[in-house]
């Protein structure tokens, strides 16, 4: 789904989703292959084309999630339904659970994401990958391009494509969700669901600011799909706005059962 991370010498975070840097899932998977990657700088003083780092890291990418099992238990249908009827459909989803749910959309519905990805050079490899995984991307960041990006995501859902959205990305703070998916979500009159999961096995970066998720191969991963927030039409005030992400916030706690 997803703005995202990266990769070191694995995948990257992909989603990314939005989601912001491929480069902080690098240097978290570093830890793991014990590589040596000290720092961001050490990344971009690389200096690699991402056209010819992506098509490594998209297999990779899909080898990872191809050991991996999901269940949904069927919540999937209230999305298929709006598909099929032409409602404009979004999801929102935490920076840190980015990884598996990326995978998880492209396992059950191949080719139909849309998603913001950062008009950066971080942000092209990150597209780069999101783009050979079947994702649209809108090219913005919260500092530069950012209501740009969010306009070609709407046209992409309102021709058919499913948005994403990592409501508390790029740089946080954790699990407090920004204004940017509710202002969207009303806007294109779509339906705005929150979608969580539980791996079975995760390695959890808690130094990170999101405690990012990276699922252990093999492991099996549970997919939570919360009831969906609608918004009126018409202008939306800044108190009505900062209302729905409240909503938002806690509709994407109660999806996960446990917190």
């Amino acid at each position: 789904m997803p703005c995202a991370h990266g990769f070191a010498g694995c995948v990257e975070e992909c989603g990314q989703l939005l989601g912001e840097t491929f480069v902080d899932f690098a240097l978290a998977i570093s830890h793991i292959a014990r590589i040596n990657l000290n720092s961001l700088e050490t990344w971009k003083l690389m200096r690699i084309d991402p056209v010819l780092v992506a098509p490594a890291l998209t297999a990779l990418y899909r080898m990872w999630i191809g050991t991996m099992r999901y269940q949904d238990s069927g919540q999937l249908t209230p999305i298929r339904t709006c598909l099929n009827e032409g409602r404009p459909v979004m999801l929102a989803i935490w920076h840190e659970e980015l990884f598996a749910l990326t995978g998880y959309g492209t396992t059950v519905l191949p080719g139909r994401f849309a998603t913001v990805v950062s008009d950066s050079r971080d942000g092209e490899l990150i597209a780069q990958v999101l783009v050979r995984i079947g994702f649209v991307t809108a090219r913005g960041s919260s500092t530069r391009g950012g209501l740009k990006a969010l306009n070609q995501l709407r046209q992409h859902m309102l021709d058919g494509r499913i948005g994403v959205i990592t409501v508390d990305g790029p740089r946080g703070p954790r699990q407090v969700a920004k204004d940017g998916a509710v202002y969207l979500a009303q806007k294109a009159n779509a339906k705005l669901f929150p979608v969580r999961c539980r791996p079975s096995s995760a390695f959890v970066f808690k130094r990170s600011w999101d405690h990012f998720q990276l699922p252990r191969p093999f492991c099996t991963c549970d997919v939570h799909i919360g009831a969906p927030l609608e918004f009126a039409p018409g202008k939306m005030s800044a108190e009505d706005l900062h209302a729905g992400s409240q909503r938002l916030g806690q509709a994407l706690h109660d999806a996960l059962p446990g917190g």
